[in-house]
């Protein structure tokens, strides 16, 4: 089991469900200090009562795709309410399966602005040496299977995360002279909220996955060991999450 401090501090985006609330609530129960961002504020209180320690969980409501170029200075004003970060994970995002034809540019527009320029712009405030620790300071970014085995009606959807993965093998060369790190998950189906609101998803996935349909804590547990010092050697890595394939 990992452990951390109560005066390590996380971001968590997307943490009032889903693989977001697992990552937060295992960080917790780590002994980690995180801050939940999410825009549903009840639903974050909701996850917040689950939660190992409740008083080292500290929620913040925000709507990440409104003034978007601002999110550095969002993760700035996080930093100096409660710190300096050692980490961030990046859960916050959309899921939608719609063929070309029927996309419109504000489709397009929508779905990167949630799924890839959110994430990207988060990823420039975390990684701002005046905001977190320095050397050991860690990112986790949520991309998906989708961003190398596309389907059928995932034009956007495998583009923004295809966008992520690509980018944040970029990032980490970046920062790696510094002792900072960034990778990426790419899970597969996982049961959460938003998967078992989708059509594809209620059609018995089942069959696919010869071990079962994976959770929200298969991705949790490899998020936290990559924010580890565990995994003070592994960055610009694209970790797929998945036993479809074998």
């Amino acid at each position: 089991m990992f452990s951390f401090g109560k005066n390590q501090l996380f971001i968590v985006t997307g943490a009032s469900s889903g693989i977001g609330e697992a990552v937060a609530l295992l960080l917790n129960e780590t002994g980690a200090s995180v801050v939940a961002v999410a825009r549903d504020y009840p639903r974050l209180g909701a996850m917040k009562e689950k939660a190992t320690r409740p008083e080292n969980i500290h929620l913040e409501q925000k709507d990440l795709t409104e003034d978007i170029e601002t999110l550095p200075q969002f993760v700035k004003a996080l930093k100096e309410k409660y710190g300096k970060f050692q980490g961030l994970v990046f859960c916050a995002g959309i899921a939608e399966i719609k063929p070309l034809s029927a996309s419109s540019y504000m489709d397009l527009r929508n779905i990167f602005a949630i799924n890839y320029f959110a994430p990207i712009l988060m990823l420039k405030g975390f990684l701002d040496r005046r905001l977190n620790v320095g050397r050991g300071a860690a990112a986790v970014m949520l991309s998906s299977t989708a961003a190398v085995q596309s389907d059928r009606g995932h034009t956007a959807y495998s583009g923004t995360k295809a966008a992520l993965s690509a980018s944040c093998v970029c990032i980490a060369k970046e920062v790696a002279p510094a002792g900072m790190r960034v990778n990426c998950l790419l899970p597969s189906d996982i049961v959460t909220p938003m998967t078992e609101a989708m059509a594809s998803f209620r059609d018995d996935p089942g069959y696919k996955y010869p071990m079962g349909v994976g959770e929200a804590s298969d991705v949790a547990n490899m998020a936290v060991f990559l924010l580890s010092d565990k995994a003070k050697w592994i960055t610009g890595q694209n970790y797929i999450i998945d036993c479809a394939s074998i």
